[in-house]
C-alpha cells in the first residue's frame, strides 16, 4: 500500500507538470491544429499514467480523471473551447463558466470531475437570499441517509452467500451508484476548499421519470458536460444541414452513447488489465438506442397530451438501467472478480480507519 500511495503521488505530480505545460506553453500557440499538436504528447502521456497504479480505486480514479475528463477537456482546449479556454466567455453565453485565472485553477478544472458554476453578479444577492438553512439541512439528512445505506450494503456483503442472486445484483447496483457519487464528490473537495462554486455532479438519478431524464439530467452530469461539447454538438453541426435539425438528434445521441461505451471499455481495461469483451460498449449502445426510441415516441405523442402517470414512469428508467446492467454491464466485472477487489479494498479501508483514526 505504501508503494501504491507513492505511485499515486508520482502520477499526480507528473499530471500537474503536463497540465502546467498546457497552461503556460500550449495556450500561447494559435488554436486549432498547431495547439492540438502541442497537446498530443500530454494526451498520450495521460493515457500511460494510470498504468503505474494497481489498486482498483486509485486506478479507476486516475484513469477517469486523466484519460477521460482531462483528455477530453484538453481536446476542447486545443480549439479554445470548453472549461479550460482562457478566453472570456461571450456575453450571449449564460452557461459558460469563467476562464481559469491561474495554473492551479487550470489544473483542478482539467483533472477533476467538476464544472465551475457560471458567475452572475446580478444573481448573487438573490441567490444568497434564497439559500435557506432548511435546504442545507435536508441535503445533509439525505447525505447521511445515503452514507448509512452504503454501510448497510457493505454489511450485507458478509452474508452474500445466503442471498439470492437478484438481491446481490441489487446490492451491486446500489453500491455502484453510491460509491461513484461519493468518490466524485470527494474529488471535488479541493475545488470547494479553495472557494470555487461547482455544478452538482449527480441529481438524484433514482427520481428520473424517463431515460432522457436519467442519462441527460441526473446521472454523472460531469460526463454529460464533457460528451455534449466534444461529441454531440460537433456532430449535430454536421448532420443538421444534411438531414435536418429534428432528425440530427438521433445519430448524435447514438454517437454519444457509443463513445461513452468505448470509454467505459478503456477504463475497465485499466482496472482489470484484460482484453475488452465489448459488453459495456453494447450496454451503452442499447441505452442510446432505447433513448432514441423514447425521444421519437415523445415527439409523436406530444400533441396528444398523453403521458404515463408518475407512479408508473418513475421506477421504469431505473429498473430498465439496472436490469440491462445485470445483463450486459456487470457480468464482465464478476468474471474478472473486479467487484470482489472493490469490496476487499473497502473493507481494508474500513479496518484502517478503525485501527488508526477512530
Amino acid at each position: 500500500m505504501d508503494l501504491e500511495v507513492k505511485n499515486l503521488i508520482k502520477v499526480m505530480f507528473q499530471a500537474s507538470i503536463g497540465l502546467s505545460y498546457c497552461y503556460f506553453i500550449s495556450s500561447k500557440i494559435p488554436k486549432g491544429l498547431p495547439r492540438l499538436l502541442s497537446i498530443l504528447p500530454i494526451i498520450s502521456f495521460f493515457i500511460y499514467l494510470p498504468l503505474n497504479l494497481s489498486s482498483f480505486h486509485l486506478t479507476f480514479t486516475a484513469a477517469s480523471n486523466l484519460v477521460w475528463y482531462a483528455n477530453f477537456k484538453l481536446l476542447l482546449f486545443a480549439f479554445d473551447h470548453g472549461p479550460l479556454s482562457l478566453s472570456p466567455p461571450s456575453s450571449s453565453s449564460s452557461s459558460s463558466s469563467s476562464p481559469p485565472t491561474n495554473v492551479l485553477h487550470f489544473i483542478m478544472v482539467a483533472s477533476l470531475p467538476i464544472k465551475m458554476k457560471p458567475y452572475h453578479p446580478s444573481h448573487q444577492k438573490t441567490k444568497n437570499n434564497n439559500t435557506t438553512y432548511l435546504e442545507s439541512f435536508l441535503k445533509g439528512v439525505l447525505f447521511v441517509f445515503k452514507l448509512l445505506l452504503f454501510v448497510v450494503v457493505l454489511k450485507a456483503y458478509k452474508y452474500k452467500q445466503y442471498l439470492h442472486d437478484y438481491v446481490v445484483m441489487s446490492l451491486y447496483c446500489c453500491h455502484v451508484y453510491l460509491e461513484l457519487e461519493f468518490s466524485i464528490a470527494i474529488s471535488a473537495i479541493p475545488a470547494r476548499f479553495l472557494g470555487f462554486e461547482i455544478e452538482p455532479q449527480f441529481n438524484e438519478p433514482y427520481l428520473a421519470t424517463s431515460l432522457q431524464d436519467f442519462w441527460g439530467r441526473r446521472w454523472n452530469l460531469m460526463i454529460v458536460g464533457i460528451l455534449r461539447p466534444t461529441v454531440y454538438e460537433p456532430l449535430k453541426y454536421i448532420f443538421t444541414p444534411i438531414i435536418g435539425q429534428e432528425l440530427a438528434v438521433f445519430p448524435c445521441v447514438m454517437a454519444v452513447f457509443t463513445v461513452s461505451g468505448l470509454m467505459h471499455e478503456v477504463i475497465f481495461y485499466y482496472v482489470s488489465r484484460t482484453p475488452p469483451t465489448w459488453e459495456q460498449l453494447w450496454y451503452f449502445v442499447l441505452q442510446g438506442a432505447c433513448l432514441v426510441v423514447e425521444i421519437a415516441v415523445k415527439k409523436k405523442v406530444a400533441d396528444r397530451h398523453w403521458r404515463l402517470q408518475r407512479v408508473v414512469s418513475r421506477p421504469l428508467p431505473v429498473v430498465f438501467v439496472a436490469v440491462t446492467g445485470a445483463w450486459l454491464f456487470f457480468p464482465v466485472f464478476l468474471r474478472h472478480n473486479v467487484m470482489e477487489r472493490v469490496i476487499d479494498e473497502l473493507f481494508i479501508l474500513v479496518d484502517f480507519i478503525k485501527n488508526n483514526v477512530i
